[in-house]
């Protein structure tokens, strides 16, 4: 067995969307609320032992940088690949940042967001205790397509990679194939790559020619099978973006239902990976829910509710309703058909009912605003009620301007709420009124023309004769 050696992981995120079709780094691409290249960085970065971590960038480089420091700090480190000339060519990008490195380098693709940090800890290990200067992880699969395959001596010894381009119809036959994910000893990776040369089709430095230099150097060249072919697969199309997308739910569901969730139908519920959810929730079906989104205990949400980045306490109630970026606190209440936007809380026990629409609103506890409202750039008090078909007119044409609604406070229906505005602690306004000025606490406000009623009008006019 060798000894523990540090441990270097390069990841390859220099490539194109070619197959994409798509302006967006193809690591960038998103799988369940998280970038492709994500998943890769935190297998790696968990339980490996892996004491840093270098992306080998290219196409759109500054775009990978900036996105990969950003998420995972500024001790990231890059390399560039320019112009991109293979896998080989990406990882000779890396060694002047490895000068005096001895230890192991966890080389990683870059498009594999199922792997699991299982995975790659018994690639390693494997590594570690045969005392391998090369080990690859390798995998079975009946249809192996345009996957490199694992080629073996009579003694079932690792020789060499050919990739399928490159393979003879007797190759291609094979079905043990290369998942790009590999371990090497440093010092023998890096002077395997200063021989290889692109004598292929791609007319490309490959990295899997170093396996047949260290093999027939009779260097000790191991492969690890994965027991699932499923984990290593690449995403290269938007087909096999969604593919990969609905494994990651599936995995995201049932921990979550182990945890205590209820999920009524798992195969019709989209759940970010990072989403929190507390034991005895209820998810219906047709619930989209991304982000951080976070979900107390006992609530019930949906049907058909849309959640992005939002916090929810416990017992809270969210049905056919969309919401971004919004705090709802414990018992409260929304839907069916609310629309909750940008900035908006909700205090304990408020209810937001059919066709309302909250912006930026901070909306106090045990209000009530139950049907067809919209209330932008408002504060309301506590235990006030905002009638049906109440707007507050919050822009002037210009800018936003705030309403602010004390506590206990009554907003009779059809009101029109000319910002800037306040109403008192405890006033009232009268149905169908415009209100242009303050309210004062405990006052009645009516904003609307005066009634008048003309008796017996309606008959006159139906006794007229028609004009011809």
């Amino acid at each position: 067995m060798s000894e523990t050696k540090p441990v270097v992981a390069l990841i390859m995120a220099a490539g194109k969307s070619t197959r994409m079709k798509s302006r967006t780094p193809k690591v960038l691409h998103r799988v369940a609320g998280r970038a492709v290249v994500d998943y890769i960085v935190q297998a790696a970065q968990e339980g490996c032992g892996v004491q840093r971590t270098i992306a080998i960038v290219g196409h759109e480089a500054d775009r990978v940088r900036e996105y990969l420091t950003s998420r995972w700090g500024e001790d990231m480190g890059f390399a560039l690949q320019s112009p991109q000339n293979g896998t080989g060519h990406a990882v000779m990008q890396a060694e002047p940042l490895l000068q005096g490195f001895d230890g192991d380098v966890l080389t990683l693709a870059g498009d594999t967001p199922l792997v699991t940090s299982d995975v790659l800890r018994s690639l390693l290990e494997h590594h570690r205790i045969s005392g391998a200067t090369a080990t690859v992880l390798t995998a079975v699969m009946e249809n192996p397509g345009a996957y490199g395959r694992v080629v073996r001596t009579p003694a079932g010894a690792v020789a060499r990679i050919v990739e399928a381009k490159d393979a003879t119809a007797e190759e291609k036959a094979i079905g043990e194939i290369n998942t790009s994910i590999y371990c090497f000893r440093s010092e023998p990776l890096f002077r395997a790559l200063a021989r290889i040369r692109p004598e292929n089709a791609q007319g490309e430095y490959y990295l899997t020619d170093v396996i047949a230099l260290l093999a027939a150097d009779g260097e000790r060249v191991e492969a690890v099978v994965s027991p699932d072919p499923a984990v290593v697969m690449g995403v290269n199309t938007r087909s096999e973006l969604a593919i990969a997308a609905d494994a990651v739910r599936r995995r995201t569901n049932k921990r979550l239902m182990l945890s205590g969730v209820t999920i009524i139908d798992p195969a019709n519920t989209y759940i970010d990976v990072e989403v929190a959810i507390g034991p005895d929730t209820v998810i219906y079906p047709g619930c989209v829910i991304e982000g951080a989104t976070t979900i107390g205990s006992d609530c019930v949400i949906g049907p058909h509710t849309h959640l992005v980045d939002c916090a929810l306490g416990d017992d809270v109630r969210c049905e056919h309703s969309k919401a971004n970026l919004v705090e709802m606190a414990d018992h409260s209440r929304v839907g069916p058909f609310a629309h909750l936007r940008p900035g908006t809380s909700l205090a304990e026990e408020a209810k937001i009912g059919s066709f309302v629409e909250l912006k930026k609103a901070t909306v106090g506890r045990d209000v009530h605003i139950s049907h067809l409202t919209y209330a932008g750039d408002v504060t309301i008090g506590d235990n006030s009620n905002i009638g049906g078909g109440t707007i507050t007119c919050n822009f002037d044409g210009r800018k936003k301007n705030p309403t602010t609604i004390g506590s206990n406070v009554f907003v009779g229906s059809n009101n029109t709420l000319v910002a800037p505005v306040t109403i008192g602690d405890g006033a009232y306004t009268a149905a169908g009124s415009v209100i242009t000025e303050d309210v004062p606490a405990d006052a009645l406000a009516l904003g609307r023309a005066r009634q008048v009623v003309k008796e017996g009008w309606a008959a006159e006019r139906r006794d007229r004769p028609e004009c011809s």
